[in-house]
């Protein structure tokens, strides 16, 4: 502050000093003034690329949502199309498995029948074609089921031996053929599973290690390691090369392709997919030139509940001569198929129907020891509204079985409410027998 008694020299000084300090505010306001200007611009810039990048995430969106909707739209078809193909093979089956399961009936009667060693031959070339096409269209089939949602398992005990002793049947001739030992190693083992599916899952190992074997043999076994049974198929065959262990699990895929090999690669995709949805685990070791050993992981439980296993064929033959069947069916061909089985090979007394109706009325005061339904009749008329029909005018429940083409659960759900066996077509009349023998037996 200037005093009046201040020097000039003072004053000045002083008014000098006020100058500078009145600079510096000014500067620094000046500063600021400049960096409020400059953080204004940057916030002008940041805005406009903000709404810049905001249109382009707009865009972004917009496109993402056009191409779900496509994708929505491709998925919808997809699955109709999946829903289709099953819906075709559904209807078709019945009518592609009818002329073939009635051919087989009718080879297995003429291979009763004398015949000269040309005549043998005709058969089994016969006999062997129908076995290809009949393990196509079950393969075909049996994809279709896996693939689709409505698939329904019915898990329940299964006994590892009574299983052994079926496959050992049916696949011995086969073996024996390629001079091949085919060994079944005895087990009480008793597992949890869907019986029909896990037949198959054996069946396609059995017939893979069979196949690619060509000197040694086969041994199928079951080993436990702690609350899993482990199902063994173990060939001393051609073995699988490591750069060929995830493919041969895919559909159409051959280790060999000599003509010779019977085939078309479908088997252990079958058994891949039906392992996946029952939840067993598949493993595979190989080596090239020793053999091939597959695994399949199978929950144990108690033998106390063991299924009741089957009486021995013979026993169970012998059980069948005389016994009347009433037959079901309304297709010609199936009916003389029935008949020729039934009295010549089984000795039983068959009675022909085509539908419910004509089996109440061919019901006399004596019943039928069994009825042998086909699923589908003609006018909307099942083999399960015949087989209750027949009971209710029986007033007992009557044997029965069921056979059919369809692979629907809704058949079996019906069958398993009536107590009855279902006898997937084409028919093989050693099936037939052995289901017979055991509802008579």
């Amino acid at each position: 502050m200037l005093r009046d008694d201040d020097s000039p020299e003072r004053k000045v000084e002083k008014l000098q000093r006020i100058n500078s300090v009145l600079i510096e505010r000014i500067d620094r306001l000046e500063e600021s003034r400049g960096s409020a200007w400059s953080v204004f611009q940057a916030a002008v810039a940041l805005e406009q690329e903000v709404l810049a990048r905001t249109r382009q995430l707009e865009k972004a969106m917009a496109d993402l949502s056009q191409r779900n909707r496509e994708l929505a739209v491709a998925r919808t078809n997809a699955e109709e199309a999946n829903r289709s193909k099953t819906r075709f093979l559904r209807a078709a089956s019945h009518d592609l498995l009818q002329p073939l399961s009635a051919a087989r009936l009718f080879l297995s009667a003429l291979t009763d029948t004398p015949m000269d060693d040309g005549q043998r031959e005709l058969t089994q070339r016969l006999s062997d074609a129908f076995e290809s096409v009949e393990q196509l269209m079950n393969a075909v089939l049996d994809i279709s089921r896996l693939d689709s949602h409505r698939i329904e398992f019915h898990r329940q005990p299964v006994s590892v031996n009574e299983l052994f002793r079926r496959l050992a049947t049916e696949y011995a001739p086969l073996a024996e053929a390629k001079e091949l030992r085919l060994t079944f190693v005895p087990t009480d083992v008793v597992v949890e599973s869907d019986p029909v599916f896990l037949r198959r899952i054996a069946q396609n190992l059995v017939s893979n290690a069979i196949k690619y074997t060509n000197r040694g043999g086969v041994l199928v076994g079951i080993r436990k390691r702690g609350p899993m049974g482990w199902l063994q198929v173990h060939d001393t065959g051609v073995g699988i090369p490591a750069v060929d262990r995830n493919r041969i699990f895919d559909e159409f895929q051959r280790l060999s392709h000599d003509a010779a090999t019977p085939g078309m690669g479908l088997g252990l995709s079958i058994v891949r997919r039906a392992c996946n949805k029952l939840g067993h685990p598949i493993r595979l070791e190989s080596e090239a030139m020793r053999g091939t050993t597959f695994r399949v992981g199978l929950p144990l439980i108690d033998a106390q509940v063991q299924p009741r296993r089957s009486d021995p064929p013979e026993h169970s033959l012998l059980a069948l001569r005389g016994r009347v069947a009433l037959v079901v069916e309304n297709d010609a061909g199936m009916q003389r198929g029935y008949e020729m089985i039934l009295r010549d090979r089984l000795g039983m007394i068959p009675r022909l129907t085509g539908s419910t109706e004509e089996a109440l009325a061919s019901m006399t005061d004596d019943p039928p020891d069994v009825i042998v339904a086909d699923y589908s009749l003609e006018n909307g008329d099942t083999g399960l509204r015949a087989i209750r029909s027949l009971r209710e005018k029986a007033g007992q429940d009557l044997p029965a079985v069921m056979v059919t083409a369809h692979r629907d659960p809704g058949v079996n759900r019906g069958c398993a409410a009536l107590g009855v066996p279902v006898l997937a077509k084409p028919v093989r009349p050693a099936e037939l027998s052995e289901i017979l023998g055991q509802l008579l037996g």
